[in-house]
């Protein structure tokens, strides 16, 4: 397969596809004149990236899993450690974000949003209380 079929297949797109070879996430064979050939293996391991990234494993984390998945006499408790990990910053980004929208709601329903200049919204944003908390 060329890069546009198996991205096609993989659903993935070419840029992507370069991307991952660059960083040895795969390593498609070369014919003699430089274009890269890929086969089913190839098209497996960029299926399984394409998932992994859509579940918001970082790159190292998909590197690591693939390292696992490779490891026929893997442990899976090191599998779940990796996705324990990021299931816990995924909570972490959850709670900051319904922080975030707690704060902004009540600043929204504080604001006239009249012709008037005073603001509630900008207040806020303008207080030191207000720095980044995280």
């Amino acid at each position: 397969m060329n890069i546009g079929e198996i991205s096609t297949r993989s659903g993935l797109p070419a840029k992507t596809i370069r991307y991952y070879e660059d960083i040895g996430l795969i390593l498609p064979e070369r014919s003699d004149n430089g274009y890269r050939r890929f086969n089913e293996n190839d098209l497996h391991r960029l299926s399984f990236l394409g998932r992994a990234r859509a579940l918001g494993f970082s790159i190292e984390d998909c590197r690591t899993l693939m390292a696992l998945y490779k490891d026929e006499a893997r442990a899976s408790a090191d599998v779940k450690q990796v996705a324990t990990e990021h299931l816990t910053r995924i909570e972490e980004k959850i709670e900051q974000l319904q922080s975030m929208h707690e704060t902004l709601s009540h600043l929204v329903s504080e604001c006239a949003g009249d012709n008037r200049p005073d603001c509630p919204i900008l207040n806020d944003l303008a207080s030191p209380k207000a720095c980044h908390k995280g």
